[in-house]
């Protein structure tokens, strides 16, 4: 399933996961990325955005609208 999300420009580091934010469907969503790396990068946010896409090809958030991943 392909959807649309609106990421919001609000990524964030709190010392052991990557967090942003966006919209999906009109719905708020949170999105927490584990990774190594623990310094920002333009190519990180890309790389957490693209994987934020390729995942919603398949998946949908859980019940909570947070969506996991680890890069």
């Amino acid at each position: 399933m392909n959807q649309a999300i609106l990421l919001n420009d609000d990524l964030s580091y709190d010392g052991k996961y990557w967090r942003l934010s966006g919209l999906l469907s009109g719905q708020r969503i949170d999105i927490v990325v584990t990774t190594k790396q623990s310094a920002y990068s333009d190519a990180l946010k890309f790389d957490i955005e693209m994987a934020v896409e390729d995942w919603l090809e398949d998946n949908e958030p859980d019940n909570n609208s947070i969506i996991e991943l680890t890069l």
